[in-house]
This record gives C-alpha cells, structure tokens and sequence, in this order.
C-alpha cells in the first residue's frame, strides 16, 4: 500500500466480490491495492469486478474473518483500461460474456473495447461466436449497466446510500441526475424515507439552485407530512403561515400562492369543515372519507338481526354457568340485532367476557368469525382470552409490497373477507388509513363489532377513529363501567379507574400489585428503576428483567427518559463481551447480541418464520431479542414474541433499545411487571390519559418511582393535545 495514503483510506481495484446481499448491499470485497489484496466490507450497491475504488472508513479485527478494512464512505469509477474492462467482463457483470468471450473483445479491440461496446456494438459481430443480435444484446446491457453505475456513483459522491440509489434510478431511470439537478426536491415524494432536510442538503451539496416554487411545494408537503406524524390527518389553513415562514422564509401570500398551487395540481386537498378550510394529504383525506362513507351504509343496510337472541343468552348463560350483568347483555344484545357495536371499558369491567358472549352467538349461528387487533401482542393477547386464531389487521389483510416499499393489502374490495363477522380488539389504537384499508375489505353483509378502551391514548399512526367514532352516535355503543368483584381486589385496576375519574391513586398500600416509591432527584429515581430491573424484582419474586419486567417512560429524554436509561440498562443487564458481536449506527446507538429490542416504524419487507409458518413484515411497536448478528452477511436475527426474523443490518436505525419504551409505544400491550419513573417528565406529558394507559399495561404489579406532585398533576390535567381530524365532522354530513 501506498506511504502516503492515509490509514484511513485506500484506493484499489476490485478483484473479486466475496459477498453481496441484493437487498440491504452489504459487500465484502477483496481489492487490489498496490498489489496487495486487502478483505473491504461495508454497504455499496452494484459494485463491479474492475471498478476502481477510494474508500474512507476503518480498520478492525475480525474474530472469525481476521483483518477487514469497514468502508464508511466510498467514491469510485468505471474500467477505464483494456485489464480493468476485461476483469469486469469476465467476472460475468454482462449476460452472455464470459472469461473467454472477455478476452477475444479486449484482444482485438485492445483499449478502444469500453467504446465499440458502449456505440459500436455492430463490431463485436466479427468475433467468433458473437452474432449481431448477440452484439446488440451486449451492448445494450452494457449500456443499462454503464448508465446505472453513472447515476449511483454520482449519487453516491453526494451522501445517498446504496439503497437510496438503486430506488432512484428504478424510479428516474437514466435521466435520474438531470431529473435531480432541475428538482432535487423530487426524491421527498418519490423515495421512501426522504426528507425535505435531506433534499436542501443534496441541493447544496450539488451546488444547485433550484426553482423557488420546487422548495416551497416541496416544504408545505413536508409540513403536513410531519403534522401527520403527530397524529393530524389535517391542519387548518390558517395554521400553515407561520410554520410555512419558519421553514421556507416566505410571507403569507407566497404561501398562500403555494397551497393553491398544489390544490391545482391535486398533490394536496383544501375542505372546508364547520366554516373553516382544513389541508389533506390526498391519501389521508380519501382515507377519512372513506371510512364515512363505508359506516354510513353499514348502518344504513345493518345486517339480519339475530331473533333468538335473549334466548341465545340465556342458553350461553346455562351452560357456560355464568351470569352476565345487564351491560353485557345488552352489548350481547346489540351486536345480534343490530350487527354494529362500539363496546368499550375499562379494566376489570368485563369487556372480555362480553366478547366471548358475542363470540358464542355468532358461532352458534354458524357464521365465520375474525378476530384482529392493530399489534402482534394485543393480537396474541386476544387469541389468548378467546381460546380463538386472531390476526394483526396486516396479517388479516394479507399485507404485500409495491415498488415503493408501500403497503398493498391482497384483501380489499375487490377480494374481500370470507366473514360474517369481524371483531377488532384494541380500536384506540387502530389509525386512519388501517382502519380504512379493513373497511374496504369487509363484506357489506358483515357484523363489525369494534372493541377499545377510550379512555387510553390514541393511535401512534394518523387520526383519532375510536373517539370520532364514538362521537358522532352513528353506531350503537355500550360503554361497561361496572367494576367486577374478582376485579375489585386488584388495587391495579382500582386505581386505573381513579385516575380515569380524576382521582388520586392510592399509594401507600403495601401489599397489593401497585406500588408507590418516592424519589424527588432524577438521578436517584433513573438508578432505583435499574436496580428494581436488574436485581430486587428478579431476587424477591422471580420475575424475567427481560421477560416479564417493562420500563414505561413518558418522555426519551432526561435521567429518567427511554435514552438514558437504555443505556443504563444495557450496561447492567447485557455488558460488553468478547464473545458477543456488536452494530452501532451512524448516530452512535450500540446493539449487542442478546439486547432486547424494538422497532420503531413500520417495514412490511422483514421476512420472519413461526416454525412452519412463513412471512414478512415487522411494525412499529414490537418488541424482541437481538439473537445474532452476522457481518458477513449483514443480517441480524432477531426473536419477535414467536417470530423469527432475518433483519438487515442496513435497517438498523428502525431500531431502539427496549428496556425502556415510551408509553405511546407500548399502546396494545401487556407486560406482568410495568415500572413508571415520574421525576423529571415534561410538562407537556403530564396528563391524565399517559397515566391511566401506562397503568392499564400492568397485569401483575405497577410501580411509580417518582414524584408524587408530578402524579396528582396529571390526575388533574384532563386535557390532552388536540389532534385535528374530520372524520366526525364527515359521518355527521
């Protein structure tokens, strides 16, 4: 190797390409480096025997594949010499080329073969073997190969990953970079994960000065694109100005200018509610409105009414030796006769009994039943308490892919559900655009019985379907309340229902399954959690840190947020060994093998198995162990509840530690042993409904650790950040 290159760099060519995952474009490459062959791995996508190739990044040992050069960044150039092209045609780049045919091209056409491939391919007809549609073939496979490699190396020059690169060219084609150099902001629409952030740096980093109407399109999308992330499926049109100058540096009228602009060119949708004009998202508003319209006809033409049904419950009653209370007959009642019903309550409350008892009637009629739930553990947990199959709303819908890594649901309107009726258990959770997709999917002769707790926070996703739902009194809703008395002895649950009634919690109890701990500092409070965690809990009543115990945070940030006590946590529960391999993204998050993890968006690509039982997909929310990490093949195994996925290495930043969790992410799951840290939480975060969910995810012991002012704060604070919708104001028109 060359003296005066740095440690930190080399420069080769490649000689042979050990390894390439096609999906995430992990690569281990041997390259020639001053006539030294050095192993290179790292992520690159369509790299190419012969390629030359300035890589920055670092050396590291290998436990098992010894001294390897980790490319952190690479820049590179075609073959550029009769020895570089033949070792890229040899190595099979081009379909129908091969060792031999490589070296009767570069003997005859010596240097100038790069040339005759690329524009004179009617030459390479007087070598034997090669007729002239063989010629044409070759070339233009040449071509399609030079004219990628061009886009990506370009791209590549400018920060976009590899995968990033082979989107956009699938998409753009060979005019990608011309398309790119006029808009840059293009790529916020047209790839999957881009930002607006990312589109002004691209455009800087290219030195570009695209048209003003291109970034300020690009920017009012975007900021209703993050409003949507806060849980909005629209903003008022008034709200748009300040945001709009904050971001773009525009005054009102350029902004108002830009709207119409877009509403023209339909990339956004203006209506006008109550008097005021909201701004859509053109997938989010034909979401809203779909779902108005679809419970509109549903309850216009309701299903057949069951008759029998008072002597149905009777019967269950009988011979299940059980007595419903009137409540849950009535809810029994409803879903026969009128096959619509929104039945919520809380815990204790007897929801599950009550959805046995639907359960029993429908099957007693013999209609096909489907039981879902929005997660994989509120899904598990339903198949649990019924003794029958329940699916998550993606599996039911039998979730693909398109070219976009969108999802694309088999079942829908054209290939409905085989159902007589349809539960769906944990509703608050259940988003806009999901419960829009179920809809278009279930049969019009379907019983949809809805099932949630409205009490808890909202969906994660877009909307707000259980409480618009519940408000506009278009469905029939039983609302239990009554405590039961098996119930009545968990202080878990009675407290739940105090807190809901703003109430304070009863704290100083000792010997039920809620627990108070008063700690007034942070830093006190953050080290109590980890000691609960790692050592008292496990030695004084047997339970699993990573199994049973979950840490619930209102915020990520502060002494007692997700962050810091991940870390924490990590160092106690999973150290640092030798004999465990370790990943670290590029904003400097470190997984081991045996962390316990969670993922954090949405990836319908994840392939996984359950024994026999195959398919892909992972979604936000759920929680597993990191088992093992291979490098060579840049993939990770990773154990979900019952599922085992094979998860890229190069979607690492769709994952957080687990040991601590949000309280919005761990909305439709359960865990034996919750523990709360309430010290330093936001003042934002103090609300009744953050408290009453984490709660309610307890089934045998609840513990705060905190502040007790900070708990009677969001007692008392019943207000919750609005979230601008029009469902409601649709079902009501």
């Amino acid at each position: 190797m060359s003296e005066n290159i740095p440690q930190n760099r080399i420069e080769g060519t490649v000689e042979n390409i050990v390894f390439h995952n096609t999906v995430n474009g992990f690569t281990v490459l041997e390259v020639n480096c001053d006539g030294e062959i050095i192993t290179a791995v790292g992520v690159l996508a369509e790299v190419a025997v012969g390629e030359d190739l300035v890589m920055d990044g670092k050396w590291k040992s290998h436990n098992v594949f010894g001294r390897q050069f980790e490319i952190a960044s690479c820049s590179r150039s075609m073959p550029d010499t009769a020895g570089k092209l033949y070792r890229y045609l040899a190595s099979g780049a081009i379909k129908g080329v091969g060792p031999k045919t490589a070296m009767k091209i570069i003997e005859h056409f010596g240097d100038k073969s790069f040339q005759v491939i690329e524009s004179e391919p009617e030459k390479l007809a007087v070598i034997s073997g090669i007729s002239k549609q063989k010629a044409i073939d070759i070339s233009n496979e040449f071509n399609h190969q030079y004219a990628m490699r061009k886009v990506i190396i370009e791209l590549e020059n400018h920060g976009i990953t590899p995968s990033e690169c082979t989107s956009i060219y699938k998409y753009f084609g060979v005019n990608a970079i011309n398309v790119i150099r006029e808009n840059p902001y293009i790529l916020c629409g047209t790839v999957n994960g881009f930002s607006f952030e990312r589109a002004q740096l691209l455009a800087e980093s290219m030195k570009l000065t695209p048209k003003d109407c291109y970034r300020n399109r690009a920017g009012l999308i975007y900021i209703l694109k993050h409003n949507l992330g806060n849980g909005h499926t629209c903003i008022p049109r008034r709200k748009l100005i300040s945001p709009a100058e904050s971001l773009l540096g525009i005054n009102e009228e350029e902004t108002q200018l830009t709207i119409d602009e877009l509403c023209s060119m339909r990339q956004i949708v203006c209506d006008t509610i109550d008097g005021e004009e909201f701004l859509f998202l053109p997938e989010i508003y034909v979401a809203e409105k779909s779902i108005s319209s679809r419970i509109r006809t549903a309850v216009k033409f309701s299903p057949t009414p069951i008759l029998t049904v008072d002597d149905d419950i009777r019967n269950i009653e009988y011979e299940n030796n059980i007595q419903y209370a009137d409540k849950q007959k009535e809810a029994i009642k409803i879903a026969g006769e009128k096959g619509l019903l929104i039945l919520t309550g809380g815990p204790g409350t007897g929801k599950t009994t009550a959805v046995k008892g639907i359960i029993e009637l429908f099957e007693r009629k013999r209609m096909d039943v489907l039981l879902c739930a929005p997660t994989g553990r509120a899904a598990k947990r339903m198949s649990e308490v019924t003794d029958r199959e329940a699916k998550t709303i993606h599996r039911l819908l039998e979730v693909e892919w398109d070219d976009s890594d969108k999802p694309v649901f088999r079942r829908n309107a054209q290939n409905p559900l085989i159902a007589g009726a349809i539960i769906i258990d944990e509703m608050s959770m259940v988003d806009t655009q999901l419960f829009a997709s179920l809809l278009d999917a279930v049969p019009m002769s379907c019983r949809i019985i809805l099932v949630g707790d409205s009490d808890q926070l909202p969906s994660v996703g877009p909307g707000n379907v259980l409480s618009d739902l519940m408000q506009s009194d278009m469905l029939p809703m039983v609302c239990l309340t009554e405590i039961f008395r098996q119930s009545q002895k968990s202080l878990i649950v009675m407290n739940a229902h105090r807190i809901i009634s703003g109430e304070m919690p009863v704290l100083n109890i000792k010997d039920n399954d809620f627990f108070f701990m008063n700690r007034e500092n942070p830093v006190v409070c953050a080290s109590t959690v980890s000691q609960l965690v790692a050592n008292r809990l496990p030695e004084a009543y047997g339970f699993s840190p990573l199994d049973d115990i979950q840490i619930l945070c209102p915020s990520r940030k502060g002494d007692c947020g997700t962050v810091n006590l991940n870390r924490k946590l990590q160092e106690v529960l999973n150290p640092p060994d030798r004999t465990k391999n370790e990943l670290k993204t590029s904003g400097g998050r470190l997984f081991r093998e045996g962390d316990k993890v969670m993922q954090v968006r949405n990836n319908y690509n994840i392939p996984w198995n359950k024994g026999a039982e195959v398919g892909e997909g992972i979604f936000n929310g759920d929680i597993g162990i990191l088992k093992k990490i291979n490098y060579a093949a840049g993939v990770m195994t990773i154990i979900f509840d019952d599922r085992v996925a094979q998860y890229p290495a190069d979607n690492l930043s769709e994952l957080d530690l687990a040991y601590a969790v949000t309280v919005h992410k761990s909305q439709g799951s359960e865990y034996p042993v919750v523990i709360m840290p309430l010290c330093d939480v936001p003042p934002m975060l103090l609300y009744r409904n953050l408290l009453y969910t984490a709660v309610t995810r307890a089934k045998k012991m609840l513990l705060l650790v905190g502040n007790e002012e900070k708990i009677s704060k969001m007692v008392e604070n019943n207000r919750q950040n609005k979230r601008y919708s029009a469902l409601k104001s649709f079902l009501c028109t």
